[in-house]
């Protein structure tokens, strides 16, 4: 196997509808930060990347229970998630939000790629009943 010319390191993405907790840092983000860190001190060109996941029923379930809209919890959460990896000393490169259109433009991309090279298979739905 080659070594790689260039590392890009990611951990889950938090899931912008409650606060972060023990868990999630040392579950996902405690591993990819010192990762990301051993390969710098080894001269490795890196990129540790991750973000809020703004989508999905859980934001806006929780955003009727606090009368309030989607928008505003993730806004919540986000800036809590960022505050809290800057506290416990986790260091992205990059740390964005999936609504942000770098996301939309780069699995856009990543997909007509794929698509392009006839990396994905079309099967035909059948009728389950």
């Amino acid at each position: 196997m080659s070594t790689p010319k260039r590392y890009t390191i990611t951990a889950a993405l938090p899931y912008a509808n409650g606060p972060l907790h023990i868990g999630h840092l040392a579950g996902a983000y405690v591993a990819a930060d010192i990762y990301a860190r051993h390969l710098r001190l080894q001269g490795k060109e890196v990129i540790f990347v991750c973000g809020s996941d703004e989508h999905g029923a859980a934001i806006t379930i929780k955003a009727k229970k606090e009368n309030t809209t989607p928008k505003e919890i993730v806004d919540k959460y986000h800036s809590m998630f960022r505050d809290s990896f800057e506290k416990f000393g986790i260091n992205f490169d990059i740390y964005h939000r999936t609504s942000e259109p770098i996301h939309y433009e780069t699995s856009q991309e990543f997909f007509r790629i794929l698509n392009d090279k006839g990396d994905f298979e079309v099967i035909q739905r059948q009728k389950c009943f």
